[in-house]
């Protein structure tokens, strides 16, 4: 369930005054707004999601090489 700021004001100024509601509700504010930062400073952008896909697909490649190099030297080992 979602509170708005306003619906916040309105609760807090009833039970604490019209400064301190303020006050809390920026308070409140500010902390949020940093919790939301702290978090997404984590998340990837397009751009590493981008630079991540190529590095798997020269890696699966590099892989693939390999393995059928493998598999014509078993042959060829016979």
């Amino acid at each position: 369930m979602a509170i708005t700021e306003i619906q916040l004001y309105t609760a807090l100024k009833l039970k604490l005054g019209d400064v301190e509601a303020q006050q809390l509700v920026e308070f409140v504010r500010s902390e949020v707004n940093n919790e939301v930062e702290a978090k997404t400073t984590h998340l990837a952008s397009r751009e590493d999601l981008a630079n991540a896909k190529v590095d798997i697909i020269r890696w699966v490649f590099g892989f693939f090489v390999v393995i059928i190099l493998a598999i014509i030297g078993l042959y060829f080992k016979h």
